[in-house]
């Protein structure tokens, strides 16, 4: 007993932890992303003008429901091979994307479908086939399971499968919104990327912003002839608000973009947790002067853009991989294995994973599974220091 009593007043004597490993006391981290004034998006016109949106085109500010709306609404009009359905889709969807696409197109082009998502991705490699354009939106990606088999075992197969034919699947890309949003509980906070990235045939793809979401879905539809899941972060519908180009353009897929260069260490992320690495830099750039970190948005999670990650951490000789979805098995596990391939003669520490807990996501404790920014921080400050 006496031992016990020692341990427990040892522990309370202990100097205390400040929060997180942030730099002082009144340092808080944890605060609601400002999306008014992230940098990492286009907060005027003029910062649109680089190589990947159009030379001198007209923009408009738009959330990322708007800005998927506005490519659908674009691809409709591109090609009357386009098709637009799904549960709800006639009157907007629950999340408001497809809103007033059936009044413009008409319901043979944008449909609502029954409750059935191996049926609307059986369909929907159908019409594919067929030469049709269909973007199918599962309502949820919780939702997508009862359709893996036609997704991974018809969809992902097709154009290996015709060999020389030339037959194929592309054109079709399906929808869904992922993510926590902070009470979505147990049915409606997955983020399932891992699962479609182990399959060979897909395309799998998580825009971070509005002006990225139009690009890369326009590529989706119409540049490539492998399905593309679409995996939409339902938390930034309505919170990124950014400047897009009103014209048609496109994103090319595979191709990660460095959002913030740096020599010291490299942050590789995509979707919504890059807003919470990008705190978590400046707080770190503030705390230790003369640090400069390098921000890397893979964009496509398969296949993935391998070469300007490990040009990158050549450089730096640090790397952490950040996501929201399980860190088990997840897509931060091929990024670390393939840095620890290319890159292991320039590493200077381990190569870190800051991900979600591998647990489901119970409605109470949600935000303490996710990744945050004192996470991001933490291991951000631990690589340096190693």
């Amino acid at each position: 007993m006496t031992s016990l009593r020692t341990h427990f007043r040892s522990f309370a004597q202990a100097p205390r932890r400040f929060y997180s490993g942030a730099p002082s006391t009144a340092a808080k981290l944890n605060l609601p992303v400002d999306y008014k004034t992230t940098p990492i998006l286009h907060h005027t016109s003029s910062s649109l003008s680089n190589t990947e949106y159009p030379a001198g085109a007209t923009s408009k500010r738009l959330n990322l429901y708007q800005a998927i709306n506005s490519a659908l609404r674009t691809a409709l009009s591109k090609s009357d091979r386009t098709i637009v359905f799904g549960e709800d889709v006639g009157f907007g969807g629950v999340f408001r994307c497809t809103m007033d696409l059936q009044t413009e197109f008409g319901s043979d082009r944008v449909f609502n479908t029954p409750l059935t998502e191996q049926g609307i991705a059986g369909f929907a490699i159908g019409a594919a086939v067929e030469g049709m354009k269909p973007i199918a939106e599962i309502q949820f990606a919780d939702y997508v399971f009862p359709a893996f088999d036609q997704i991974v075992n018809e969809a992902a197969k097709f154009r290996y499968r015709e060999g020389g034919t030339g037959i194929n699947a592309g054109g079709l890309v399906i929808r869904m919104p992922c993510g926590a949003v902070g009470h979505g509980a147990l049915y409606h906070s997955q983020s399932p990327e891992s699962l479609f990235a182990h399959i060979p045939g897909l395309r799998v793809v998580m825009p971070r912003s509005p002006a990225q979401a139009k690009g890369l879905l326009l590529s989706s539809i119409f540049e490539h002839n492998d399905p593309v899941v679409f995996m939409e972060p339902k938390i930034l519908y309505r919170a990124a608000v950014e400047y897009v180009p009103n014209e048609y353009y496109t994103i090319p897929l595979s191709k990660a973009e460095v959002i913030k260069p740096g020599n010291d260490l490299t942050i590789i992320s995509y979707g919504q947790p890059l807003y919470l690495c990008s705190s978590a830099i400046s707080a770190v750039e503030k705390a230790m002067p003369g640090v400069n970190v390098e921000l890397i948005d893979l964009r496509t999670i398969y296949p993935w853009d391998r070469q300007t990650v490990i040009d990158s951490v050549k450089k730096t000789g640090r790397a952490i991989v950040v996501h929201e979805s399980m860190v088990n098995y997840g897509v931060g596990a091929e990024v670390a294995s393939t840095i620890q391939e290319s890159a292991f003669l320039r590493l200077e520490a381990p190569v870190k994973r800051v991900a979600g807990w591998s647990t489901h996501t119970g409605l109470s404790y949600e935000q303490f599974i996710l990744p945050d920014v004192a996470r991001i921080y933490d291991a951000i400050k631990q690589t340096l220091e190693y």
